[in-house]
């Protein structure tokens, strides 16, 4: 019994990692189920047996990237005090995560969610990106950052950062993502630190 749910298991991730790839490259319209189960491996009844429809695969891939983000956020946030500490850390959990897994990082920034998964919030309404603002407001509260509005706030400090690696992702920089980091930290840092 084990067993079978840990193959079980397995197969489910290979279907999700490569719908990933699959809707990375080609897009989610331009990959079809059949697609998937080439690309995997597998045959149609296994896709079907986990998932009902392409559009559950994208679903369960969207709440599967999110929930990582999320865990990666929280980490990055655990064992900082400052607000410049913890912005930092997960400015670096973001970037290493480009760097390890540029296809999930692709995924949850250039993908059109909303266009495939119509009752998806928006990427910047999920929970990492409330756990970022969460910082900012405690920040703004402690006097660690100038009161100024929350969302403004936090578009200064992480702005910059989700730029810099949308500019990886696209392949334009001249020098490797970690070069050019504590740059635009100290920029995002300048536009909201208390004076």
């Amino acid at each position: 019994m084990q067993r079978r749910h840990e193959k079980s298991e397995q197969t489910r991730e290979l279907i999700l990692a490569t719908a990933l790839q699959l809707f990375v490259e080609r897009g989610f319209f331009a990959t079809s189920v059949h697609d998937i189960r080439r690309a995997a491996g597998l045959s149609i009844g296994s896709i079907y047996h986990h998932f009902p429809s392409k559009e559950a695969v994208a679903r369960a891939l969207y709440n599967d990237l999110v929930a990582r983000m999320t865990g990666m956020v929280e980490s990055a946030c655990s064992g900082h005090q400052t607000v410049r500490d913890r912005s930092r850390a997960v400015a670096e959990l973001l970037c290493q995560a480009t760097l390890e897994s540029p296809a999930l990082v692709t995924f949850v920034l250039h993908a059109r969610h909303r266009e495939f998964l119509s009752d998806a919030p928006p990427v910047c309404s999920t929970r990492p990106f409330e756990l970022m603002q969460e910082m900012v407001r405690d920040g703004i509260a402690s006097g660690e950052l100038r009161s100024m509005d929350v969302v403004s706030a936090s578009l200064a400090l992480f702005g910059g950062v989700i730029r810099l690696i949308q500019l990886a992702l696209d392949g334009v920089l001249q020098r490797p993502l970690t070069d050019y980091l504590d740059e635009v930290l100290e920029a995002g840092w300048r536009a909201v630190v208390s004076e």
